[in-house]
């Protein structure tokens, strides 16, 4: 059992420390929801995150709501569901593959940190048309309205307006600079000795002027000056200097960048180690002017740490959530295209503690409830197929005396079908789904369990019935009165004597916890016994359930009544002309 601690904003859980179980990857598949969650996206990690979100089980009716409401405003608004996924989606491009990944440390030079304006500039546009595009849209869940008031606080919390100026300034000081002045000393042997900035300049040199002049220095000798001291503007300054003329350069270059000759601010220098001397020159331009305008790169550093560290992430954390809710709002409308019926889900607020006292105003909707009208299995709508086209619809009720059910009936009669049904239903409706069906009102589980029959594989060590009786006893030490359990031919591996009265004792011993269950089973004598398990008890008792059949047809609905009284081995024995009149009369 875990809790939602994170802190953070979140369009999947309120405000809040709230409790929550996680169903195992057994359970998943045992409802048929992995392979619905692998329809939802083609995108691997979406559908791992989209299991994950409907995994955990919040019993919590708060929950529920909040979550129903935000997918209630995401089904209905294509257009947000487009613009928000368009926005988000910038901002995690810029997040995985900008410089969002790291932080600014000490090492950072003023050309790293320039070179980074414009990916920030577009986080800052990015912050806007979320703001603006919540603000227009016509919004209704706690959880939307909650975000407008959250991105909001992102603006006055961070320093929003702020940032928006210093980058703003800052791109108008880096988009002014077109070029820089730098003097490079040489050795006898022409190798660069130290490398000094000359100046910062707004124009661009062109590539005659630079490289003619240079080789038309190199070229006449009797061009080469020998004193640069008598040019007012080349002036150089050693290392010891630099702090000397730092003042006066930081205001130069915030107030105007400086042009070309007279007005060209001089700078220091910085001498070039003997093992770098075939490193790449920038890297010590880099150096020297960062440590010239060392107070602006410690601002734009701690205002980009301080702002995209915090906020970056935060945003980036509601593009699962959102993507969670769009994949099944995508998925539901184009299933309701072909004429499937889905509908938002009621939770009733009910004592969601285990073995909460409830009052008498609140027992008919107590910790029990469940109202289910026009309900179907997701799994027969996934599929374009004429089965989807004629899918057969059911009602079923839990409350304080309905709460267990022996579901029996003729073989492939939609024993399973019916029995994933019930545990989709909750699975969804918690995670804020609509439900496949007509109508569903109910309390909130904590855990859904199911004991469906296990793989060949992992029955070698314990044996068919000792792995049964293991996974069950685990799924009844693990349930409690706020839980769903799901049996399905359970302890149907040994003799039918022998199963009989483990399932028979099993039964009994779900009655004493009260816990909401469905036992689908082929052993129609546990379905005749409902009344002696039932005797002395005046709540929450067990119902035989069955799969009605009309005729020789399967129709699929099912009713409270006692077992038909054929099990699946005749109905089986039946289909493929093995009874005793079938063969004999064969014969004749």
């Amino acid at each position: 059992m875990g809790k939602n601690t994170t802190g953070k904003y979140s369009l999947l859980v309120p405000d809040g420390e709230y409790s929550f179980r996680v169903l195992s990857p057994v359970v998943m598949h045992d409802l048929g929801l992995d392979m619905i969650c692998r329809q939802l996206s083609a995108n691997e990690s979406e559908q791992n995150y989209i299991m994950g979100v409907m995994s955990r089980i919040y019993a919590d009716p708060s929950v529920t709501k909040y979550r129903g409401g935000v997918f209630d405003d995401i089904i209905g608004n294509k257009k947000l569901r487009d613009d928000m996924m368009e926005i988000l989606g910038k901002i995690s491009f810029l997040k995985d593959y900008g410089s969002f990944k790291r932080d600014y440390d000490e090492n950072s030079g003023i050309w790293d940190l320039m070179h980074r304006l414009d990916e920030i500039d577009d986080y800052i546009e990015c912050v806007d048309s979320l703001y603006s595009c919540l603000k227009d849209k016509n919004l209704h869940s706690e959880g939307f309205t909650g975000l407008k008031e959250y991105v909001q606080n992102i603006y006055e919390d961070n320093g929003f307006s702020e940032l928006k100026k210093d980058i703003s300034e800052l791109k108008k000081v880096s988009g002014e600079v077109r070029s820089i002045t730098i003097g490079i000393n040489l050795n006898s042997r022409y190798e660069a000795d130290g490398v000094g900035l000359i100046s910062v300049n707004s124009k661009q040199f062109t590539r005659g002027g630079v490289l003619s002049n240079f080789y038309g220095h190199l070229m006449s000798r009797d061009k080469i000056s020998d004193n640069l001291d008598a040019k007012s503007d080349f002036r150089f300054q050693p290392l010891d200097a630099v702090n000397e003329a730092l003042s006066k350069f930081q205001q130069e270059l915030q107030g105007r960048v400086v042009t070309g000759g007279a007005n060209n601010l001089a700078a220091g220098m910085v001498g070039i180690p003997d093992s770098d001397k075939s490193k790449d020159i920038t890297r010590y331009t880099d150096r020297v002017v960062t440590k010239l305008i060392t107070r602006i790169v410690k601002r734009m550093r701690e205002t980009l740490n301080k702002y995209v560290s915090i906020t970056i992430t935060d945003m980036t954390d509601l593009i699962p959530e959102l993507t969670y809710y769009i994949r099944w709002a995508e998925y539901i409308e184009k299933l309701q295209k072909r004429g499937a019926a889905f509908s938002k889900a009621k939770v009733v607020n009910s004592a969601y503690q285990p073995n909460a006292d409830i009052s008498e105003e609140d027992d008919s909707k107590s910790r029990y409830y469940m109202k289910a009208r026009g309900i179907y299995n997701i799994k027969l709508a996934a599929f374009d197929t004429e089965e989807s086209e004629h899918i057969v619809t059911n009602d079923l009720d839990f409350d304080s005396e309905h709460r267990v059910y022996i579901l029996t009936g003729a073989n492939r009669g939609g024993k399973t079908t019916i029995t994933q049904t019930i545990g989709q239903l909750f699975v969804l409706a918690q995670g804020g789904i609509y439900i496949p069906g007509d109508e569903f009102e109910f309390a909130p589980v904590d855990c859904v369990f199911t004991h469906f029959p296990a793989d060949e594989d992992k029955t070698l060590d314990l044996g068919r019935l000792g792995e049964e009786c293991k996974r069950f006893r685990e799924i009844f030490d693990g349930a409690n009165d706020r839980s769903l359990i799901l049996l399905n031919e359970t302890f149907s591996t040994t003799s039918f004597e022998e199963g009989y009265y483990i399932a028979r004792d099993s039964v009994r011993a779900i009655l004493t916890k009260g816990t909401r269950t469905i036992y689908n089973t082929h052993m129609h004598k546990l379905g005749f016994d409902v009344d002696e398990m039932n005797e002395g008890r005046t709540e929450g008792k067990v119902y035989s359930l069955i799969v009605h059949n009309e005729g020789s047809q399967r129709s699929y609905k099912i009713e409270i009544a006692p077992p038909a009284g054929k099990s699946y081995a005749s109905d089986i024995a039946e289909k493929y002309g093995v009874t005793y009149d079938m063969l004999v009369n064969k014969e004749k």
